[in-house]
Order: structure tokens, then sequence, then C-alpha cells
């Protein structure tokens, strides 16, 4: 009997849209980023690319979130090539790290976020920066207690040059969601919110990870992790991210888990997310032709089987400087994937000519940007 082949650690997955032929199909590709590691779990991955095309990874590692050894782990891979081994970058000793957060600003600088503490609820924010496209980097800065940089999804350089990051807070009965906000290229920073319901029960539930989209300059649509509501929220701002609508449910469905956006180039967004109530599967892609008010599932990133127990949760987004989407994400706890989704997968507004399917944001109209092209 000749040798089993072995297992695939790329793997091209097709998927018809449903407002397409059979026959039209579209392909993106997944693979793990490393094969080996001397760590058993890792969660809470981030993506970047470096000015010289190199793709920049991180995530939390060690033996399950909140121990002691989980420090930020990270690879590089560079343009046309593999993902490098992991290594190390930062272990706080007797302190879990969480959840870094890489961002690439307006000066080429890359920076990477993350969280040092016993839990969310007692960490604290620090940053380090690259000197070389992710192969060095400085020693890490604490940021002002109260300050924790962005917690979960990446920053935004808004057109006025100001950084904004989401960030949020979860105590012993509530959750909320704030803003940082940077008007000298990271060197200070200013916090803005609560971001709120304005009712006093879905407040004290709460919500946390917020992530951006500047739809026109000066004005933010945010979406919003939530707990036992089965659906993200949203809210818009008008004045660069300093003052917020009253947040309000969207009909995207949601099992509590982490989301991110992106606008594309092009104006159309896309948002990645788990379209369940109940479990982080399947990692899915959802397209916005009207800046973030409706969307229309078009691609599943991947899926576990109905009796599969995990989840492909936590998904980092980005768009590289060719068009193409590059997406990390946690799979089963154990590892980190990598997606590429090909711009030419991403549908055009005449793919969706019917109403059937469209999930709305539900932003009242006084608080919905103006349509442009």
């Amino acid at each position: 009997m000749p040798p089993l082949a072995p297992v695939l650690t790329a793997v091209t997955v097709f998927v018809a849209l449903t407002t397409m032929t059979s026959a039209q199909m579209v392909e993106h590709t997944t693979r793990f980023i490393w094969e080996e590691a001397p760590f058993p779990r890792a969660h809470a991955s981030t993506i970047v690319e470096a000015p010289d095309g190199s793709l920049i990874a991180a995530w939390f590692g060690g033996s399950g979130e909140g121990h002691e050894d989980v420090g930020i782990w990270s690879s590089r891979k560079p343009k046309g090539g593999a993902w490098l081994p992991p290594t190390e970058l930062y272990k706080e000793p007797g302190q879990p790290a969480w959840n870094p957060v890489l961002f690439r600003d307006a000066s080429d600088t890359i920076w990477l976020f993350f969280k040092v503490g016993p839990s969310p609820r007692e960490w604290s924010g620090a940053y380090m920066k690259s000197i070389v496209s992710g192969e060095r980097w400085s020693d890490p800065v604490w940021l002002p207690a109260g300050m924790l940089g962005p917690v979960r999804a990446k920053p935004l350089t808004l057109a006025n040059g100001d950084i904004l990051a989401g960030t949020s807070l979860e105590s012993y009965k509530t959750w909320s969601s704030w803003m940082e906000i940077s008007a000298d290229g990271g060197e200070s920073w200013s916090k803005h919110g609560p971001i709120l319901f304005g009712d006093q029960e879905q407040d004290r539930i709460g919500t946390i990870q917020p992530t951006l989209m500047e739809i026109e300059p000066g004005v933010v649509r945010a979406f919003f992790r939530t707990r036992r509501t089965g659906k993200i929220a949203t809210s818009v701002s008008k004045d660069s991210g300093r003052t917020w609508a009253p947040l309000l449910l969207t009909e995207l469905d949601h099992p509590s888990a982490g989301i991110d956006s992106v606008r594309l180039d092009d104006g159309r967004c896309i948002l990645v997310y788990n379209p369940s109530t109940t479990r982080r599967t399947p990692l899915s892609l959802a397209v916005s032709f009207d800046d973030g008010v409706t969307w229309n599932d078009f691609l599943v990133v991947e899926e576990l089987v109905t009796e599969q127990r995990g989840e492909l949760s936590y998904p980092a987004m980005i768009q590289d400087a060719s068009g193409d989407l590059h997406i990390t994400y946690t799979w089963n706890r154990r590892r980190i994937r990598h997606a590429t989704v090909p711009l030419e997968v991403v549908p055009e507004r005449s793919e969706f000519a019917r109403e059937e399917g469209v999930k709305r944001a539900r932003q009242p109209a006084c608080c919905r940007p103006s349509t442009h092209s």
C-alpha cells in the first residue's frame, strides 16, 4: 500500500456566491502560520503589512489564556515567501500577556500594542515599535494608568492625521467601549466615551472591542462585540471619534466574539465575523456598498462541521498594497490560520441586485453618513 499523503496545511477553498451561477466560483486560500511551536495554545492574532511588502503577524501563546507562561509571539512572511518560525517578542515574569494589535502609521512605523496583567479587569497597556519591518523591536513603553491602547482591532489614521484606537473596559458587572485619540503621532493620548446605548439594562451588559472604518473625512462607523444579545452593535461619529451616536443593535448575528472590518480603497466595506448566535463558526465575510448600513454575506473563510468542537475566532483583517485581503484567526485555540482573499473575490454591487438576505445596521437617519462615490 502506498504511504498516506501528508496532511495539507495550505487549503484552497471554493465557495459559490448565492447571487452567482453554480459555474461561477471564487477562490481563497488558508494555511497555518507554523507547523511546530514551543507553546501548545495560541489566540487573538493580529496582522500588518510592512513597507517592504512582508506580512507580520502576532498573537499570545502559552499553555492557555490567562496562564503565567503566556507571552506575545510573532512571525514574518517575507514578500513571496513562507511564514518564518515564531519568535517571542515579550514575556512579563509571572504575568500573562494578552491581545496584541499591530498598526502601521502614516510614517510607516509599525506599532505593537499589547496588554499584561492577571485578567482583562486588571491589565495594563503597553506598546513597542518595530525598528526593521518586524525583525527588531524597541523596548516596551507602558501607557499611563487608564489608557490601554487598542484592545482588539487595529487603530486608524484618520483624514485629519489623528490616530483613533478603539478600546474597552471589562469590569465585574459591566462592559463599555471607549476611544483613545492621539493628535501628535502617538506621543500623547486622550480618552473619549463611554459609548452607550442610552438604555440602563443594555448599558449594563455593554460592548467591547470596537472595529473602525472612516467612511468619509471625520465620519467614522464602528462595530462592537456584545454579550447576551446575539447581535453586533454599531455607532457613528461625525467628529473624528470624539462623540458618538447612541449604540444600536444590527441584524448581524453574533456569538459574542471578536470581529474586524476594512473599508477598501474603492469604498466597499468588508466585515469578518461569526454569523451565528451560538458558535464561533463559521468564519465569514460580508460586504457593504453603503458605508456599513446594510450587509451581504459572500464568503465562508472556514467552517467547522456540526459535530466538530472548537472555534474559528478573533479575526484580524487588512488590505495589502495590491488590494488583496489578509485575515488571521484562531483555530481551536491551538494555532493561528492565515487566509488570503484576492480582491476579485469581493463582489460588486451589481452582483447583489435583490434585497433578499440583506442584513441592516439599523442606524437612525440622523446619524447615517451621506452616500458618496
